[in-house]
């Protein structure tokens, strides 16, 4: 459990059919909890946008949150594998901004690996960064920075000639050199076929149990999030219930003047503040 993961434990695991374990971090807190936890790889995702920074979409996230970001959780890392999202445009004006971005993540933020969303129309990039030495996460299904043009959060491939293009776009990105591939929100028995047909793992976000390993944000994981959860999501606690009671149970004993008690208060000698009050000094 102490051995750092790298993208050969990816290739690995898909080998020897040992699924693997992904969550979603944003801070030091968050990720040392993680890793601790012996979670496989942290996703220091664009979903930060939504989850930590109150946007709506994954759209407003720069380049410069991602590193704030990825600086902070690989402080609190020592297993797991790293990975950081390029942001929306990020990687779509040229091959220079690209691996200039890319390497950005890896040497500023101080991830192993990025993420970036897309099919065929991305395979120059992958070339590109995988020829740098970069290695590349590929991303396909539901894409969040593509939200406007997939009219909403909505399960992809579901029909035919959606279905044989997902299965195209993965093979291009598998012969492009991406290491993994995260499937999103796509039906579960398309996310087999294309887990059985290639040669890299899949990890699934809302594409049934049969891929390769499985990523969740672990703020939906942990229930801290407030409304109703994706379908996909299952709440292993109900964090946000509790996190509230406790501030508000804090207010109150602060209201009532329980709180700090002797146990939460430091003490001196009574003849050190006889003497103070003795001067007189108000």
């Amino acid at each position: 459990m102490n051995k750092q993961v790298t993208t050969t434990y990816f290739r690995q695991a898909k080998k020897e059919g040992k699924p693997i374990t992904m969550l979603t971090a944003y801070d030091y807190a968050m990720a040392r909890l993680t890793d601790v936890a012996g979670i496989d790889a942290i996703l220091v995702g664009d979903s930060l946008g939504n989850v930590m920074l109150g946007y709506d979409s994954t759209i407003p996230v720069t380049m410069d949150d991602m590193i704030h970001h990825l600086k902070a959780v690989c402080r609190g890392v020592n297993r797991a594998m790293v990975i950081g999202d390029l942001p929306f445009l990020s990687y779509h004006c040229s091959f220079e901004q690209s691996i200039k971005n890319a390497g950005r993540i890896l040497q500023e933020g101080g991830a192993q690996a990025v993420k970036l969303e897309g099919g065929q129309e991305v395979v120059p990039v992958v070339q590109a960064l995988t020829a740098a030495g970069i290695p590349v996460m590929g991303h396909l299904g539901l894409t969040p920075q593509s939200i406007y043009q997939l009219g909403g959060y909505k399960v992809q491939g579901k029909e035919e000639a959606a279905a044989k293009k997902l299965a195209c776009d993965a093979q291009a990105l598998q012969k492009a050199g991406v290491f993994a591939l995260v499937l999103e929100c796509i039906p579960a028995m398309l996310a087999r076929y294309l887990t059985e047909k290639l040669t890299i793992p899949t990890i699934g976000i809302g594409a049934g149990v049969d891929c390769d390993g499985q990523i969740l944000v672990i703020h939906d994981l942990l229930g801290l999030l407030e409304g109703q959860a994706p379908k996909f999501v299952k709440q292993y606690a109900k964090l946000r219930e509790e996190v509230i009671q406790a501030i508000q149970t804090y207010r109150a004993e602060v209201q009532n003047r329980i709180f700090p008690g002797p146990e939460q208060s430091y003490t001196m000698a009574k003849e050190v503040i006889d003497k103070i009050k003795a001067e007189e000094f108000f």
